[in-house]
């Protein structure tokens, strides 16, 4: 039955690359938001029917589902077995797939401690803007040599091929998490961060919003205990629902009806000096989520990403005038556009979502 899924799936993408039909690659539609709107001439392929979990073996650490799997069996399963997705894949949506976690590329809280999306990608299989069925990777890390096609997928927005499957690397659940709450400024913040970032510290996730600094400690009973004593701050109780909401964006801040803004920045940068803007921060320092009024200059906030040794994403609430991601180096955009023709020689698969020229 699987088998004849990706039979049509395949015939649909032939179909649509010898008739230069643009294809609308759509799973759960919880991240439909993000990026630049699919084109408006654009043939919906649903794959969320291809779904279900491949192979999982606990000792072993790895799990592969297809992309339709909705994230939330995965991670139900996973924490039957005290393991986890480590990067903390934000859903945004109960119908979150595994397809869309891997084709946004998106990490949540505990990115700086355990690592990003791409960094658990051992392989894929995907279907190609002809139409092939390509495998890539495997069930193990290992080095490769040219492109890491596994990992090229991460972030891609279904630019350059439909995902069928994945595997990913899982690890174990902390045996005792707690988070602290310390009252502070943004600067005062930025440096402890970053000073504590340094120390063999049980520290997985950060985040400082409404002159308050959040840390989360996760390891050994022990561990955390000792983390706490030399960390100081006031024991949160409602640690988990916190970091939730703020993986969630349902925390008070995301609430604003204004533009959002995600900049990639050093985690030492100071404080960015943006008028009526209002931040939080996570990633020690890393993440910087501006809101602002729709009138505030874009130059200036990517401006301030670059200086800052960055790049600033238009979130959400977009001007679809305005550019999600910012312009590439014509040094990298020439890297993509021989990516995408490689991939996706008719230039049918989600065009215009990741760059409009693309």
């Amino acid at each position: 039955m699987q088998q004849v899924i990706i039979d049509q799936f395949s015939a649909t993408v032939r179909a649509a690359a010898e008739n230069s039909q643009p294809l609308h690659i759509r799973g759960g539609g919880s991240k439909s938001f993000y990026g630049h709107p699919p084109s408006e001439h654009a043939e919906i392929l649903d794959v969320s029917p291809y779904q279900g979990i491949t192979e999982y073996e606990p000792t072993e650490l790895v799990i592969t589902a297809r992309a339709g799997t909705p994230l939330a069996e995965i991670e139900s399963l996973l924490r039957q077995n005290s393991q986890m997705l480590a990067f903390e894949p934000p859903y945004f949506s109960e119908t979150a797939t595994l397809g869309g976690c891997v084709a946004a590329g998106l990490s949540g809280p505990r990115r700086a401690s355990a690592g990003a999306v791409r960094d658990f990608v051992l392989g894929v299989r995907i279907l190609d803007g002809t139409g092939h069925d390509l495998h890539f990777g495997g069930q193990v890390m290992k080095n490769v040599a040219g492109y890491d096609v596994s990992r090229l997928m991460v972030g891609a927005m279904g630019t350059l091929g439909v995902l069928l499957e994945v595997s990913l690397k899982v690890l174990p659940l902390p045996a005792v998490e707690q988070t602290i709450c310390l009252e502070m400024g943004e600067t005062e913040a930025i440096e402890y961060m970053n000073r504590w970032a340094g120390k063999p510290l049980s520290v997985s996730a950060t985040c400082h919003v409404n002159e308050r600094l959040y840390m989360r400690l996760s390891g050994a009973e022990s561990a955390v205990r000792a983390a706490h004593t030399q960390l100081g701050g006031e024991a949160y109780p409602a640690g988990d629902a916190f970091w939730k909401s703020v993986r969630e964006h349902s925390h008070d801040f995301f609430k604003s009806p204004v533009p959002l803004w995600r900049l990639s920045v050093k985690s030492t940068t100071p404080p960015l000096s943006l008028s009526r803007t209002k931040q939080l921060i996570e990633w020690n320092g890393a993440l910087r989520w501006l809101t602002c009024p729709k009138e505030s200059p874009v130059d200036t906030i990517r401006q301030a990403a670059q200086k800052a040794g960055g790049h600033a994403t238009l979130f959400r609430r977009h001007n679809c005038a305005i550019p999600v991601f910012q312009e590439l180096s014509p040094a990298l955009a020439g890297i993509h556009q021989r990516l995408k023709q490689k991939f996706d020689p008719a230039g049918i698969l989600n065009p215009g979502r990741l760059y409009p020229e693309f």
